[in-house]
This record gives C-alpha cells, structure tokens and sequence, in this order.
C-alpha cells in the first residue's frame, strides 16, 4: 500500500507536472478585469497631448505677474475641449480651465482666486506667480511608446484606467485555465431537489467552482454522475473532447467497493502519479493525468473537498494562469491549548479576534468532522498543526491559512 505524502511534497509534485497555460486571446477592455496581460502594453499617444492646466485661472506670462498689483489684459478663454488659438502676448491673460490646453505664450496660470477682476476686461494680480505654475506639461504621465504595463500584470481597476488612457481597446491576455468539475455517487441529488431515504445534496461542486472562479479559472459543470464505470467514462472522455486543463472529480476517489473514480480513470488512460496524502481532513486526495489534461480527484467530503480545493486546485490554477498564488499564510495566538499532534497535518477550523498588537486570537470549534460545512462556514481560518506538533499552550503562536481574503 502506498504511504502516506506529506502535503508539501505532494504539492511540489503536483506543481512540477503543470506548465502555464500560454494561449493568447484579445479581450475589450470590459472584459479584462482580473485577467493577465500576455504582452507588454505601449503607449499609443502621449498624455496628456498638451501643457494643461491644472486649475482654473489665467494663463499668462510669468513675467508679466512676477509682482504683485499687476495689470493684465484678458483677450481669450481656454476651455477642456475649446482651446486659445490665439498668442498671449505681454501685458495679456487668458481666461482658463481645468484640463484645457495652455495657450501659445503663456508659461503659467495665476489661480482665479489671486486675481482680481476689474470691470474694464483687465484682472489684477494679487499673487506673484512663477514659471510653470499649475501647468501639467505635455507627456507628464506618458508617451507615445511607452511601455507603461508589463507583461504578466494582473489588470485591476488602476490598469484598466492606463491602458485605455493609452488609447487601447483591446487587450491581449492569456486564456483562462478550463477545469470541469464531476461529482459522482448514487446518493447525491442537485440543490432543490427531494432527497430520498439514502440520498443527500450534492453541495461540494458550487464551492469547487468558486474557488475555481476566484482563481482565474473558466468553470464547466459536468454534472452529478452515478458510480457507474461506463457513464464515468462518458463524462471524462466529454471533459477530454472539451480540451479542458484540469478535471476535478468529487467523490469516489478511494479504493472501496462503490468507490470507482479512480479506476475509471486509469482505465481511460490516467496515469496516477499519487493519492493519500497525509493530512486531515482530506487524505484521499488523488493526483494524475489523462494526456494533457490535469486530474485533481478530491474528497466527497464537504469540507475535506474544499480544504483540498484550498491547498492543491489554487495553487495549480495560479501556475496555469500566470498568476501570483494569494497569501493564506498568517499567524495567530492560540486562545486555548491544543493537544499534540499525530503523524497527520491538520487544518483544523477555527475563528479569529482581532488584537491591538495585530496578532490575532485564534479559537478553535470544539467539532472538526469533516463533514460539517456549517462550521466551515463561520471559520476565518484553519490553524494548521504539522506532523507531530507538540501541544501547544494558550498564547503560543501558531500558523493559520486564511479563508477571508
């Protein structure tokens, strides 16, 4: 019988197995919230086009305001999209905007508040302005050329802002890592149905898929399938024709009479690289692959599914989608004494208070089956035991992986 893997090796070789995922695609600038830039993004025009003004005012000559009390002719107005096509002179000012182009001549704006305007179409200074004042000068931010968003950037609100100010409307991006999720057993039925007396709802797959969206990931739902051989290998052989990158299985992973994933699996062709990990909950967690195509077979157990989901199916499409793995990792001060440890990692659920120290209490629930997803529900955290952990005391400081990012 195979021995138990520690988790760290177990994702180590699951992460050496998979490449990212390098296909391009052109997306709107709508569509790429969260996805990865596939190639550096150089500017199309210089921003701003311009000297601008940065305030409301009049743009003038400097040396013309250098004091105090002077006497300004005012012989234009310069608006955002209504420039000055005039000169200013000496001796002149132009009435201007905020954005709006500063006009030829002009190499400051006095702010409109220091000028006081008298009735016969001069403004009197109150303020002694200097060159470049309030003026934004032509390519500030920018120009034309500029590479100003790297390749591999994952585009937020802020980039998606540059790249259109760069005149881009599409962007190129890297095609989002494809999984398909198959839950399998006789007992399990979809939300809103009526269980009969040996059936439950089949819960694990809308997690799965969440996880899987947060991550960057395209989600395809193969529904619930029955411990059938023949109609699991319909469905994995329909994951295959789709080209999909991972294929998630819920359930079924063991070697048990009714537990026939796995040996679905290695008859359409899977080459199983390993399963039983040590780790609680969790251990038959199966790892492998149909020719090109990732098999991640996870627990039918609600929480063992997703605590499984956190630590190998986010790390996998973070590798697939050129992205940066999110930080889980903290840690926190045990409220309560925990027991030593046996030859199995434990995630073990638990709540976080906030301290003004910036390290948290963490308690843990009093019930850890496995199944129990109402308390995984209220958890901020897993405080993770290693193997062989010695009991820990109140206040010892302990690892936890986050929930709530």
């Amino acid at each position: 019988m195979m021995s138990l893997l520690p988790v760290d090796d177990a994702l180590a070789r699951l992460l050496a197995a998979a490449h990212p995922v390098n296909d391009l695609e052109q997306v709107s600038l709508h569509e790429a919230n969260g996805r990865v830039l596939a190639a550096d993004l150089a500017a199309r025009l210089t921003q701003p086009p311009f000297n601008a003004s940065a305030m409301d005012g009049y743009a003038l000559r400097a040396a013309d305001a250098a004091e105090v009390g002077s006497l300004l002719t005012v012989v234009g107005e310069s608006a955002a999209g209504h420039g000055f096509h005039g000169t200013v002179g000496r001796g002149e000012a132009v009435r201007i905007f905020t954005g709006a182009p500063v006009p030829e001549g002009a190499d400051s704006v006095l702010l409109q508040e220091d000028a006081e305007t008298l009735g016969d179409g001069r403004i009197r200074t109150t303020y002694a302005v200097t060159v470049g004042r309030h003026i934004r000068p032509r390519g500030q931010d920018f120009a034309e050329g500029d590479v100003a968003l790297s390749a591999g950037l994952r585009m937020d609100f802020s980039h998606l802002t540059l790249a259109a100010a760069m005149n881009h409307a599409t962007l190129p991006v890297y095609r989002r890592p494809r999984i398909a999720v198959l839950a399998t057993g006789d007992e399990l039925l979809p939300p809103g149905k009526t269980p009969g007396p040996s059936q439950i709802i089949g819960s694990n797959s809308f997690g799965i898929a969440a996880l899987a969206r947060d991550n960057g990931a395209e989600v395809i739902d193969l529904g619930i399938v029955p411990d059938d051989r023949d109609l699991l290998r319909q469905a994995v052989e329909r994951a295959r024709v789709l080209g999909v990158d991972v294929l998630v299985t819920l359930g079924g992973a063991s070697v048990g009479d009714h537990d026939l994933v796995q040996s679905a699996l290695v008859s359409a062709g899977m080459e199983l690289d390993f399963w039983r990990i040590a780790m609680r909950p969790g251990k038959p967690l199966m790892v492998g692959h149909l020719e090109n195509m990732h098999v991640l077979g996870l627990p039918g157990n609600p929480v063992s599914s997703l605590v499984c989901g956190l630590l190998f199916l986010e790390p996998l499409l973070c590798k697939l989608g050129h992205r940066k793995p999110r930080r889980r990792m903290a840690q926190a001060r045990l409220q309560a004494a925990l027991p030593a440890n046996d030859k199995r990692q434990d995630y073990v659920r638990a709540k976080l208070t906030e301290q003004d120290d910036g390290i948290p209490l963490v308690e843990s629930f009093g019930k850890q089956d496995s199944s129990m997803m109402r308390i995984f529900s209220q958890s901020d955290c897993l405080i993770v035991r290693p193997p062989h952990a010695p009991a820990a005391e109140a206040g010892d400081t302990v690892p936890v992986m986050l929930l709530r990012l």
